[in-house]
């Protein structure tokens, strides 16, 4: 999500292996209990594969900013980008990046029990230990400031985050962080987008949290604005430091 990729502190640990995975546009940042390259390489390759022979036959699912019509026979990856396209109303590639961390983390499980997958700021998490996701939140004093304390049994989870003032996804708002929790990335990345889109400033925090804590599936919502922070759902805060 943000060029520079310095968010990638954001997940504190310090007893996983870390390692990097770049195919094309997709930039894994993945912690696990040893380096999978290959692993990783392979998943990758197939679920892009998936999509984008997917656009090639169906070109909507690419451009549309708004959900597109189920398709029941369409690799599962896409299936739940459609899902979570209807849910959250957005584009289907709104849940794109939340969908490759999710997938590709999923089949990295069974090689480690510890998976903690980022994609652009969104991430697939699974761990059998308490770990804190910090928010990065660009200029706003709140910036690595707060996080998120997410425990074992609520995973596997995705924490995904979108922002307006921040990186080079497209928001229609001006939220300094959108961040959505859901048992679902590719729920989360598109519900993170929805919510994004509606905040234009300090006054519509309630409104975007509102709004995001009642599409079905999603378990958490914070949102920043500059110096002011709302949060909704299931969010455990942790203090990071001054």
């Amino acid at each position: 999500m943000f060029e520079a990729r310095t968010y990638r502190n954001l997940v504190k640990t310090d007893d996983l292996t870390p390692f990097r995975v770049t195919i094309r546009e997709t930039d894994l940042f993945i912690l696990a209990n040893r380096k999978l390259e290959s692993e990783t390489r392979e998943a990758v390759i197939r679920h892009r594969w998936y999509i984008e022979e997917y656009i090639q036959h169906r070109p909507e699912f690419r451009t549309s900013l708004v959900p597109i019509r189920d398709d029941h026979h369409a690799p599962k990856i896409v299936r739940e980008m459609l899902k979570a396209s209807r849910l959250a109303n957005v584009g289907p590639m709104a849940s794109v990046a939340g969908a490759i961390a999710e997938f590709v983390g999923k089949d990295l499980m069974p090689f480690s029990d510890e998976v903690i997958c980022e994609n652009g700021g969104d991430i697939f998490i699974a761990s059998s230990k308490e770990r804190v996701v910090g928010i990065f939140a660009g200029k706003s004093p709140l910036s690595l400031k707060v996080g998120l304390r997410i425990k074992p049994g609520d995973t596997p989870l995705g924490i995904c985050s979108s922002s307006g003032t921040v990186g080079h996804s497209m928001s229609l708002g001006k939220a300094d962080a959108v961040c959505v929790l859901s048992p679902s990335a590719s729920l989360a990345d598109a519900a993170a987008t929805s919510i994004g889109n509606l905040i234009k400033g300090k006054g519509d925090i309630e409104k975007g949290l509102n709004y995001g804590s009642a599409i079905r599936g999603v378990k958490g919502v914070l949102v920043i604005v500059g110096e002011a922070m709302g949060i909704r759902g299931g969010l455990e805060l942790a203090h990071l430091g001054s």
